[in-house]
């Protein structure tokens, strides 16, 4: 299952870059809504491309486990994470596109794989309800690049 979206954002790539990398940030964020979050045998520099993170959570009453890897990157254009809980694997892409100087594309795409019959029960009513989360999905990436254009508009 595969959920994805484009937002053009008034910013140059570079900016929005900084802010799409900003792990530790997501990190806090994520700390917020009650995750657990650590990252795997590095320290709290730049992520590079084999950075991982264990992350745990608890989702629909049960408290899950997901391990982050950061598969590819490549600045300014993006990153790809690869993950994997109770035999569900995750890719989310990110990719960059510079429209003009001072406008950039962002893609975001979530790409859901199941490996096991459980996964596969969870991801079959998420199709059921693929309309409601997309528009979700939709509205998180919008809210997110909105930030950074009212970021960007404000240091200028």
């Amino acid at each position: 299952m595969k959920f994805s979206t484009r937002e053009d954002i008034e910013a140059p790539a570079d900016y929005v870059f900084a802010h799409v990398t900003d792990f530790a940030g997501f990190e806090r964020r994520a700390l917020r809504y009650g995750a657990q979050v650590s990252r795997v045998g590095q320290d709290q520099g730049a992520p590079t491309a084999g950075t991982e993170w264990e992350i745990a959570f608890k989702f629909r009453g049960r408290n899950r486990k997901l391990d982050a890897k950061l598969t590819e990157f490549s600045a300014p254009v993006g990153y790809q994470v690869t993950g994997v809980t109770d035999g569900m694997h995750i890719v989310t892409d990110i990719e960059l596109v510079s429209l003009s100087p001072t406008r950039t594309r962002l893609l975001v795409g979530v790409d859901l794989r199941s490996k096991s019959f459980t996964a596969r029960l969870v991801i079959q009513s998420m199709k059921l309800a693929k309309a409601k989360l997309n528009k979700r999905f939709r509205a998180r990436v919008l809210e997110f690049s909105e930030d950074i254009e009212e970021g960007y508009r404000k240091g200028q």
